[in-house]
Formats: structure tokens, C-alpha cells, sequence
């Protein structure tokens, strides 16, 4: 039987929690034409791709439902670990197979360094550097595989974006296209549009940190003496456009959703559950929490969540097909399960990438529709006082954010008036940058966060 790779670039547990549970129920029907060969482009998590390695790439997840009811499965369809080295190597030699037909990746939010008007960041210090040649991002490591391809004579592949990107296919595409323009590879730019998609996604699984004790929990309820386990709620869900380049798994036996457009439900799921999610974490934070569900299960924080979305994201996406209150209720009951213990910490990563993705497109659309963002803005304004207190060095953690300019953060909040410097930032707010009204509801609502954390 022909066996086909899916190569996963971004070995984390979000990965190891869905796309593999996925591929695992694939193998577990006893489909087994296809396993994942993974890797990472950053050297930060190797010591999991170690105790991978001498698990055979078999690893537990733990599952748990907001009453406590928790499950256990081994995974095992990641069969081929790829060891970190500074030119990448292993990863783009597996990347360059005839055998490997898909590509996916979770590099987060950040990991795509797009601006507002969905170009390439090229001034980060990592572009720059892959735009002379290296390999520290997506794009860099990409071209080489597509490079390597072409050398090789092996055909054609899907590349798959598994991250919280609104189009998150299409966006990765364009910047990849235009990372190959920028570095002269016309020929490179002709292979992909002959020879690969990129077709959109939507993942959801709410997936925390292993929890300290979760070792001892998997070896006492499955005698397994697991070095690398993950866990995970009991919801998942993964919609995928329908436009693969050549064979792929079946996903549709596993779940999946395969669908002509996957836009009504990365909308929905990228301004409903990720900026609420991100919105609970700064207040949470703020009024001294560490977990997801004891900051939702707080009824000032949960009252400027639901008005978020039952005020302004409703609205601005309309008759789309899903029963959106539904929605709303479903995920902010999801945030309230106390057995996950998802951090406030993990959650409130990445704000700079986070607010244009997320939460810039439905002001704008208030704004359009001649309503102001009254409750949108709250969200701004708490990541706002939350880099605050970061200036200050009084969050309680150490905030990660792929593409944070701690020194202009930090003049930010020295400058005179650093409500206006945020406000009129276009990186974060686009057009409403320009406007003194946004700015002014701004200031109106960094002041209600003031009174709310007091």
C-alpha cells in the first residue's frame, strides 16, 4: 500500500491535540495510507520532540468536558520526528519528498508577520533576515521546501494554514508570493501556481499547557508513563475548503468538515471565540486571575464579553448560516470549564497580531453601518492598560508576543499622551486610525477599564 506524509511544521500541543487526533481516528479505522512526519522552525521546543522520539511518536491526550468527564486515547499517527538543526535540513529534505502531498502548519498569529492591509511586515527582524536568505519563518523554510521540489522533480502538494488567520489560506499564499517577489524567485512563484493550493481552514479545540500533574494522572488511569502528553477539551472541530492539489486523506470519515467556502465559520469563530478568548485573558489578568475559567466565571469580565458579541460581532456578520447566539453561549460555556485550567497567561499571547485579525474588522464594520463600537472597543482599551502594566513590569508573567517592539511599547507609554500614539497606530486599527472619534472612544474606554480592574 502507497504510504503518504502529511508534513506538520509546528510540533505544539494545539497540533498534537487536533490534526493528529484527526489523522490518528484515520489509522485507527484502519486506514493507514497516510502519517505525519513533524517538525519545528524554532529551536524552543525540543525537548518534546526528544521524549517524542523515544516514544515512537506515540504520546496521550487527555481529554476533559466542562463536568469533569475525562478520556484517554494514545495517538499514533505522528510517526516521524525531525530533529531541530539550525539550517532546517531535516525539515526541508522530508518536505521535499515525492511522497509528502500536504504541508501544514501552526505557527501562530504572529508567525505570518502581515500588516493591516495583509502585506508582509518586512521590516521584522526575521523577514529581514529570510528575505537575505535565511530560514526563521514560515515563508523562508516554505521556499526552500518548494526550491528542494522543483530540484527533485516531485509533484505537486497542498499547503494547509492550521492557525486563527481570518482566509488563513489565501493570506498565507499571498504572502508567500510576495516573499518570492521581493527575493527575485519568479520561477518558484510559477511552480506554485502550477503545482499547489492553499486552501482555507478553520480549527477549534481549546488546547492549555499539560497541566504538572498530568503525567502522573495518564499513567495512573492508563499505565502509560507518558514523558510528552497533551490534553485537551472534549469539543473540537476543524472545516476545511474542499481544494486540495492532488490526493489527500478522508477526512470526511474522521469528522471533518470539508466545505466550498469556509468563511461563515472562521468568522464566527475568529471574532466569537478567539477575541473573547483574548478579551477575558486581559481582564482576567488585570483583576488578578491566572485561569481562563475563573476570569469568564467573574460577571464584570463575562458581561464585556457577551455585550462584545451579542452588540457588535452579531450584527456585523448577520444571516450567516449559524445559529450565532447559539454560538456565543456554546463558547463562552466552553471557557468556563475549570478542568482545563487554560491559563490567562497562554491566552493573552500575541495582542499585537490579535487586534487587526480580530477585532479592528467589526469596529470598522460599526462604524460602517453608522453604529459606534461601544462594546468592541472595550477590548482594545483592555489590552491597552494590560501593556500598561506590562511597561510597568507588573504583570504577574511574562507576556509572549511574536512580533511585540518592546521599545516602542515602552516610548509608547513614556510619550505625553499615549492614548493618542495607540489610537492613531495603523498596524492595530487601520483606518480608524485617522479618526479623532475612534481616539476619543478610546479614551472613554480605557478609562470604564480603569474602573473596572479597580
Amino acid at each position: 500500500m502507497t504510504t503518504n506524509t502529511w508534513l506538520h511544521i509546528g510540533l505544539g500541543s494545539f497540533h498534537r491535540a487536533h490534526q493528529a487526533w484527526y489523522l490518528h481516528r484515520l489509522i485507527a479505522q484502519g486506514d493507514t495510507r497516510w502519517h505525519i512526519a513533524a517538525g519545528n522552525i524554532r529551536n524552543d521546543a525540543e525537548h518534546v520532540v526528544a521524549a517524542l522520539t523515544a516514544q515512537k511518536g506515540r504520546y496521550v491526550l487527555e481529554t476533559v468536558s466542562p463536568e469533569g468527564e475525562r478520556a484517554y486515547e494514545e495517538i499514533t499517527s505522528i510517526q516521524k520526528l525531525l530533529p531541530w538543526q539550525a539550517d532546517l535540513q531535516p525539515l526541508i529534505a522530508e518536505g521535499a519528498k515525492p511522497e509528502t502531498r500536504v504541508i501544514a502548519f501552526t505557527v501562530t498569529e504572529g508567525g505570518y508577520y502581515l500588516n493591516t492591509s495583509h502585506g508582509l511586515e518586512v521590516a521584522n527582524a526575521d523577514l529581514a533576515c529570510d528575505l537575505k536568505g535565511g530560514n526563521k519563518t514560515i515563508y523562508g523554510v516554505i521556499t526552500r521546501i518548494l526550491e528542494q521540489r522543483m530540484a527533485n522533480g516531485a509533484g505537486p502538494l497542498t499547503l494547509l494554514n492550521c492557525d486563527n488567520v481570518r482566509h488563513n489560506g489565501e493570506r498565507f499564499h499571498d504572502g508567500l508570493e510576495e516573499f518570492l517577489q521581493l527575493t527575485g524567485k519568479q520561477s518558484v512563484i510559477e511552480w506554485l501556481a502550477a503545482n499547489a493550493t492553499c486552501p482555507n481552514t478553520m480549527v477549534d479545540r481549546i488546547t492549555p499547557r499539560p497541566a504538572a500533574d498530568l503525567p502522573a494522572r495518564i499513567k495512573a488511569q492508563t499505565g502509560i508513563d507518558d514523558k510528552a502528553p497533551v490534553m485537551g477539551e472534549t469539543f473540537i472541530q476543524w472545516v476545511v475548503e474542499d481544494n486540495f492539489r492532488d490526493v489527500r486523506p478522508d477526512l470526511e470519515a474522521i469528522g471533518v468538515e470539508m466545505v466550498e467556502s469556509v468563511i461563515p465559520y472562521e468568522e464566527a469563530k475568529i471574532r466569537i471565540l478567539n477575541a473573547s478568548h483574548s478579551c477575558i485573558a486581559w481582564a482576567g489578568t488585570l483583576m488578578g486571575m491566572k485561569f481562563i475559567h475563573e476570569s469568564t466565571l467573574t460577571d464584570a469580565i463575562y458581561a464585556v464579553a457577551d455585550r462584545y458579541v451579542t452588540e457588535d460581532v452579531i450584527p456585523s456578520l448577520g444571516d450567516n448560516g449559524i445559529d450565532l447566539p447559539t454560538y456565543r453561549d456554546v463558547v463562552l460555556k466552553r471557557f468556563t470549564n475549570p478542568y482545563i485550567e487554560d491559563t490567562n497567561q497562554r491566552v493573552a499571547a500575541d495582542g499585537f497580531s490579535k487586534i487587526p485579525a480580530m477585532m479592528t474588522p467589526t469596529m470598522i464594520e460599526c462604524y460602517q453601518r453608522g453604529a459606534v463600537p461601544h462594546a468592541t472597543a472595550m477590548l482594545p482599551a483592555l489590552f491597552f492598560v494590560f501593556m500598561e502594566q506590562w511597561h510597568k513590569g507588573q504583570l504577574p508573567y511574562e507576556y509572549q508576543d511574536g512580533i511585540l517592539d518592546a521599545d516602542a511599547v515602552h516610548a509608547m507609554f513614556n510619550a505625553e499622551d499615549p492614548v493618542a500614539l495607540y489610537a492613531s497606530d495603523k498596524a492595530l486599527f487601520g483606518e480608524l486610525a485617522q479618526r479623532e472619534d475612534f481616539t476619543a472612544l478610546l479614551r472613554e474606554k480605557i478609562q470604564a477599564v480603569y474602573s473596572l480592574i479597580r
